[in-house]
Order: C-alpha cells, then sequence, then structure tokens
C-alpha cells in the first residue's frame, strides 16, 4: 500500500492489493502531509476489515445456536430462536458486518410499535449476540450498543391470597399435582426446578432443599441455591417420601408415571384449567406462585436480600419489584408528614 500523484491529476491516490486486485481510490488531499494522514487512517480501517470474517447473517445465526446448544438453557434457546427468526424476517440475510445502526434502529421500533416487551426481549438477546459476534472478529462494532433499549411499562406482580390458594388446593383432584404446587407455594421455586426436584435435594436432618445443577438441569443463574423447609413443607414432603427408595435418592418427588419427569407445560396447562374453572384472575399463571411465595415474605417484614437469595434472583433490582408491599414502611414514611400540619 502507497501513494502515488498522477501527473494529470491534482490529489494524490492510495494503490492497494484487495483479495489480489490491484485497487486504487482518491485520497483528496493535493499536499503530501495530508495525503499520508488519510493513508494512516485508511490502513487502520483497511486493517480492521481484513480481521472481520465474512459471514451472513443465517450463517452466524446457525452457528451461535450451536454454541449455545451447550450452555444455556431450553427456554432461552427457544427465545433465541424466535428473536433470531423475527430479524431475519426483517432484514434478509445480508452480511453481518453490513448490519448497521439504522437497520437494528428500525427493526426495534418496528417491534416496539407491535409489542414493547418483545422489542425489549429482541433488543437484549440480539446485543448478546452481536456482542460475541464481536468477540469472534466478525464484527468490528455492536450496532445495538448505539441505541437505546427500548422502555417498557413495569407492572406490580400480581400474586394469590391464602384463601384463593387454599381454594385452587382443594379443586386439584391429582394428589402429586396439589403437594407440587403446595411445594412452590411454600418455596418460590421456579416450575423448571420443582419438576427437577429430587429426594437427593432434601435434607431432612438440616431442614433445606438444595437446588442443584446436573448434567440434565441447570438453574436460571447457574447457581446452586438453599430454601429451609417449613411445617407446610415436610408434611407434603413425609407424606410423598417413598418406602423404598433408590440409594442414591436420584428419583423425582413429584411424578405422573415414576421416573419420569413431569413436563413444564402439563404443570402450568393444569394449574391455569384449576384457575379458570373456580374463575379466579385471569392473570394466574403457575409462575404466579412464585410471585405470592416473595409477596407474603415481604408482607410478613422479610428483608428484600433474603427474599432475593432465596429466589435466586442474580440482581437486587429483580427482586425490588416487591418492595411496594412494604406497607408499614410506606405508612411510616407518608404519617411523618404529620408534623408539617399547623
Amino acid at each position: 500500500m502507497y501513494l502515488t500523484k498522477p501527473k494529470d491529476r491534482p490529489f494524490y491516490y492510495i494503490v492497494y492489493y484487495d483479495e489480489s486486485k490491484r485497487t486504487r481510490r482518491s485520497t483528496k488531499c493535493k499536499t503530501k502531509s495530508e495525503a499520508l494522514l488519510f493513508l494512516t487512517e485508511f490502513k487502520n480501517n483497511f486493517k480492521k476489515q481484513k480481521l472481520e470474517k465474512i459471514i451472513t447473517f443465517k450463517d452466524f445465526k446457525s452457528e451461535y445456536l450451536i454454541y449455545s446448544e451447550k450452555r444455556f438453557r431450553p427456554s432461552t434457546i427457544d427465545a433465541l430462536k424466535t428473536t433470531f427468526n423475527l430479524f431475519e424476517k426483517a432484514i434478509g440475510n445480508p452480511q453481518l458486518r453490513k448490519i448497521d445502526i439504522r437497520i437494528v434502529d428500525n427493526f426495534i421500533s418496528d417491534t416496539y410499535n407491535r409489542s414493547a416487551s418483545s422489542a425489549s426481549l429482541c433488543y437484549r438477546t440480539l446485543r448478546a449476540t452481536f456482542n460475541k459476534a464481536l468477540q469472534w472478529n466478525y464484527i468490528t462494532t455492536n450496532p445495538f450498543n448505539n441505541i437505546k433499549a427500548p422502555k417498557i411499562e413495569k407492572k406490580l406482580p400480581v400474586f394469590i391470597p391464602n384463601n384463593e390458594f387454599a381454594l385452587i388446593i382443594k379443586n386439584t383432584e391429582k394428589d402429586f399435582l396439589s403437594d407440587l404446587f403446595i411445594t412452590a407455594y411454600n418455596t418460590g421455586m421456579r416450575a423448571g426446578e420443582i419438576i427437577n426436584l429430587k429426594w437427593s435435594w432434601i435434607d431432612f436432618d438440616e431442614q433445606i432443599i438444595t437446588i442443584k445443577n446436573s448434567n440434565s438441569f441447570r438453574t436460571k443463574s447457574g447457581n446452586e441455591r438453599i430454601i429451609p423447609i417449613n411445617e407446610t413443607l415436610k408434611k407434603v414432603l413425609n407424606t410423598r417420601f417413598p418406602k423404598v427408595i433408590n440409594i442414591s435418592k436420584d428419583e423425582y418427588i413429584f411424578f405422573k408415571v415414576k421416573g419420569l419427569r413431569l413436563n413444564v407445560d402439563y404443570v402450568s396447562k393444569n394449574f391455569k384449567k384449576i384457575c379458570r374453572k373456580l374463575q379466579l384472575n385471569e392473570k394466574y399463571h403457575f409462575h404466579t406462585i412464585r410471585h405470592s411465595f416473595a409477596s407474603n415474605l415481604v408482607q410478613q417484614g422479610v428483608d428484600l436480600y433474603i427474599v432475593k437469595e432465596l429466589l435466586g434472583h442474580s440482581d437486587l433490582k429483580t427482586t425490588q419489584i416487591y418492595s411496594h408491599l412494604k406497607r408499614s414502611n410506606l405508612i411510616e414514611a407518608v404519617s411523618k408528614l404529620n408534623k408539617n400540619v399547623s
């Protein structure tokens, strides 16, 4: 790569080889000093482009999904596939490095017009995947880093009062499901955690459950955590404890067919079916039981940090959605204004 100045032209030119093809480009500089500065900048940009591996979006999508299969939970993989498909439908299959701010901004804006939550999910998912493309030298900048995250309305979590939960249990015909619901209500465990719950996770001497990672299951945060067993849960577990058990205790606690793990959809759909039969709040879902566990603790004055640890949240900000339930704190704060009244 070097500079040259044709006799019949006013500007200096850069001569270089791109994929063995001799190419010439004008610097639009009339003095050599200006042309040398242009050449330095051009060299740097040219090197960056050479570092980028030319790959299409579809090829990157395929490679990233293979990479993700051994690292993420099935629900995360499903979310990735949905997001990738939406993005591909909107932009086609360009080279990855040609996806710029304008393209991603239009995609996020159009998605936001349909659904704010969907736009937020797409933004977070694609931003993370493009950061990986950056690490793999497929791109030199992440276009998602230069646009603002979509704002979504923060809704207060719905929770099930004790009397309504008792009604749900009373109308649950299958014993293993009623026991599962009670366990969820007293532990705040996620659906994926509770269907994977094994006797080897239970320590009756210490009165604790340890949510464990294994080859077939991984917690959302990737971390194991401990949940104490209260008296209500203890009764349920004692009832379910088998007379004959594998020495390793590697058996599921909740099952429809012994030895076979339950399906999350099966549990969720049965819970929803019961709620609808009783004409309860349409917003009730199985995950609402987890919200109810947290809400009950907060209303009993349990510190948010402890609630965070019990729920397995990686960030206290996630747990703070329950802070509005500390009514005594709110009442106390407002009552302090009384002294200002003459």
